[in-house]
């Protein structure tokens, strides 16, 4: 996790927000010109929101179109890079896990569910109603009138019940999944981000959310259609490939940053996920 650029909020003229929010029309920024960001990392909760627009974002080594009418979201610790062709037009909004999440539980609900996936394509009817409330959340940024800041604060749990909601449009609802499975599933993922490197196996993330093997196996098989112990490996690989391309460390700091103390152990760890040698992985995306 060296070495990888952390970029951190910059606002300009916000005490109040302590750097904690920030939202802006990028359509100036893109006027005759690219926007080229290299691969970095955030610590913030980072939404790019494309009205018009070409071009290619790379989210933890997935490639994505830009196209029309498009949202990326990404969480903190994510890695990207973006190629946002000239006169795309469109938002983009950043804010950090406290900005949010003290406000109320049901707009953490909603993010959480959201961020699962990091691009979402919307009609044009949709797209309109996003863009709306994305207007008064600019308006209410830049005019800075008295109580803005809670505003703001229902402006962006607006924006994401309407993204939610035309989510459900296209994709099965997970209402069909208990609420109690949803919330369980979203403490597993939770914790393998930020234990993964020290806990590797299932039960000891079963411990830590009171379940079994079993009914954790459940409801990550019915959500996610995938078992834990592939999504404790599917991170730590994510992880791995993240230092590999962000970072010029040797493999076996990598190794040991990861919580493998034989770095001989993760090699084949790494290659036995991703049919090939760490030293390979590196070489052949240069």
């Amino acid at each position: 996790m060296e070495n990888i650029p952390i970029r951190r909020i910059k606002g300009q003229n916000e005490p109040q927000l302590s750097g904690s929010f920030t939202i802006r029309d990028i359509t100036p920024l893109l006027l005759e010109k690219d926007m080229i960001q290299e691969l970095h990392r955030h610590d913030f909760y980072y939404i790019l929101v494309v009205k018009k627009g070409t071009g290619s974002h790379e989210i933890d080594f997935t490639t994505y179109d830009v196209n029309d009418h498009t949202v990326f979201m990404m969480r903190p610790g994510q890695v990207h890079q973006l190629a946002l062709k000239a006169n795309s037009t469109g938002y983009l909004i950043q804010f950090k896990t406290d900005f949010l999440y003290s406000h109320n539980s049901a707009s953490q609900n909603h993010l959480t569910k959201l961020i699962q996936y990091n691009t979402y394509q919307l009609e044009p009817e949709g797209f309109a109603k996003i863009e709306g409330v994305l207007g008064e959340a600019i308006k209410e940024y830049t005019e800075k009138a008295k109580g803005y800041q809670e505003v703001l604060k229902a402006n962006l749990s607006i924006f994401l019940i309407e993204l939610l909601r035309q989510r459900q449009l296209k994709v099965m609802p997970a209402a069909q999944s208990s609420p109690y499975a949803q919330e369980k599933l979203e403490q597993f993922l939770e914790l393998v981000e930020a234990k993964c490197t020290t806990h590797k196996q299932v039960s000891q993330y079963t411990d830590l959310l009171h379940l079994s093997s079993y009914q954790l196996s459940a409801i990550t098989k019915n959500l996610l259609n995938k078992t834990p112990s592939e999504i404790i490996n599917d991170y730590l690989i994510l992880e791995a490939k993240r230092q590999l391309l962000a970072t010029s460390n040797q493999i076996n700091q990598i190794a040991y940053n990861l919580g493998y103390e034989d770095a001989s152990y993760f090699t084949r760890f790494f290659k036995k996920h991703t049919a090939a040698s760490p030293e390979a992985f590196r070489q052949n995306s240069k």
